[in-house]
């Protein structure tokens, strides 16, 4: 689940957290004066739970890679939206401006990492906009991307694409926090692989259904010069030692089923998934995907085939990450899995339960990460999802 630029036509490789920091690194360690002139606070008094939780990205990635036992629950998150970070930085006096506050939120709510990719990644696609009806509205609208029709639909438009050339995309938010962030946290690098989700936009959906029966040769050259770009984006992310953990995000699903057939994503989208596990294992980095949709259809390709590490994103009306922790937990990890919907409507004392419930499921062995079924939204009341965290600060391992 990626977004864009709402009522515009570009997205941004960092769409979460993207800096425009223009100095140059300063190398500091965890309570260096220099780190703490920037701002970061590894110290934080204020706070929404009683229980303190302190970042270990190594005690991550032995979860995600099911290497018990475990010392506390692990928490991850595909993002939080803007809003839900201001609501909480104002509420909590939550410092500092860019990446520096990015570490100071993650530190607070007890997260491992910091997600970054890198900058200057831009690809253009046509958007509608909407008023935005959250709790927390964004005043600029809910930004929808076209689906009938995108930019490219025969090969003069694919040759007239303007295409992420890497000579202009930078890494100075990765060399920032490379320098910067506290020794005990690491970089999720990411999100990428959107293979499924760029032939969509890139055709628009309802062309893309088209063109896979009549114009396979132009969705076969959108798909590999995707993957080219993303080969060339991965190579680069790799370079950076802190980088821990590889996301990539791809949206295969729907409701009842994937989008498209599963033998064209096989032949169209599972290649490029393959080769980024493939790149990300070979640094010695875990592989995680997030899908939304039923894909039950493809899992064992994910599986055997593509090699993920672990799969984010659940459910309760497709499959409960309960249930797919029985059918698949002891061969990858699951990550997030608190129905959006429930946090949404449910009590606090409700979420409570549920959280208690899912992690007696879902963690002995490790392989699991608590956190939303897809992301922390500006519709999930804040009360809730700060009553989800602290459940699973609260909860013990066995």
């Amino acid at each position: 689940m990626t977004g864009g630029q709402p009522g515009g036509k570009s997205f941004s490789g960092n769409v979460v957290w993207k800096s425009l920091l223009k100095r140059a690194p300063i190398i500091v360690s965890l309570d260096s004066p220099a780190r703490l002139a920037c701002g970061i606070d590894t110290t934080m008094t204020r706070q929404f739970s009683k229980i303190d939780v302190t970042p270990d990205w190594e005690g991550l990635v032995r979860c995600i890679r099911r290497q018990g036992p475990l010392r506390r629950v692990h928490f991850i998150e595909l993002y939080l939206d803007g809003e839900v970070q201001e609501a909480i930085s104002r509420q909590f006096g939550v410092a500092g401006n860019d990446l520096v506050r990015q570490i100071n939120l993650q530190r607070f709510l007890g997260y491992d990492y910091v997600l970054m990719g890198l900058d200057n990644v831009v690809w253009t696609f046509p958007h509608h906009v909407a008023d935005d009806t959250a709790g927390l509205a964004r005043a600029s609208g809910r930004g929808f991307v076209e689906s009938g029709r995108g930019p490219i639909t025969n090969w003069e438009e694919f040759e007239r694409y303007p295409w992420p050339v890497p000579t202009q995309w930078n890494s100075r938010s990765l060399e920032w926090l490379t320098a910067n962030l506290p020794d005990d946290m690491c970089i999720i690098g990411g999100l990428c692989s959107h293979f499924a989700e760029h032939l969509s936009r890139l055709m628009g959906y309802e062309t893309l259904c088209l063109a896979l029966y009549d114009q396979r040769e132009l969705v076969k050259a959108i798909a590999d010069r995707v993957l080219e770009i993303d080969r060339v984006m991965l190579a680069r992310l790799l370079e950076f030692d802190r980088v821990k953990i590889i996301w990539g995000s791809d949206d295969m699903g729907f409701r009842t089923g994937p989008l498209i057939s599963p033998a064209d994503l096989r032949e169209f989208v599972l290649p490029g998934h393959k080769l980024m596990a493939q790149m990300a294992h070979a640094a010695g980095r875990p592989y995680l995907l997030h899908c939304c949709g039923q894909i039950t259809d493809i899992m064992p390709d994910l599986i055997d085939d593509v090699r993920i590490d672990a799969r984010h994103s659940f459910e309760d009306v497709i499959e409960p990450v309960t249930e797919a922790k029985r059918r698949y937990g002891q061969r990858i990890a699951l990550l997030g899995g608190l129905d959006v919907d429930f946090l949404c409507r449910a009590s606090i004392p409700a979420i409570r339960e549920r959280v208690r419930r899912t992690l007696e499921v879902c963690l002995p062995g490790g392989g699991y990460c608590l956190g939303t079924g897809n992301s922390v939204t500006n519709y999930i009341p804040v009360e809730n999802y700060l009553a989800m965290l602290d459940a699973g600060r609260k909860f013990s391992p066995a």
